[in-house]
């Protein structure tokens, strides 16, 4: 499992913007991250076209943005983490301060 941490680099609701551009781009046919289960205000689970995975989303204060990577075999995290920061870089380079990424593991 990988935490990611977004932080913008103003207060504006990032997580807000990214859910907008999500819709934008699955109109149109062309986002590989799509939003996937029931909608939860504040939260958010996206699945990933070709990867096994999920990111789920969640907004914090001060318009942080904490999301979790996890893929079926965690030797393949690796691919939505990229996935999601390309989405991040393309999208959201100017709004975004800095991302934090954390290693955790799942103890059984």
């Amino acid at each position: 499992m990988i935490k990611v941490t977004i932080n913008p680099k103003t207060r504006e609701n990032l997580y807000g913007l990214m859910v907008q551009k999500e819709v934008s781009l699955r109109k149109r046919n062309l986002g590989t991250l799509h939003r996937s289960g029931k909608k939860k205000k504040g939260e958010d689970k996206w699945i990933h076209s070709k990867y096994n995975g999920w990111i789920r989303f969640q907004k914090g204060l001060g318009g942080v943005v904490v999301a979790i990577v996890q893929a079926i075999n965690p030797d393949q995290e690796w691919q939505l983490l990229s996935s999601l920061i390309g989405f991040l870089d393309r999208y959201f380079r100017d709004s975004i301060g800095n991302i934090n990424i954390g290693y955790e593991t799942i103890e059984d």
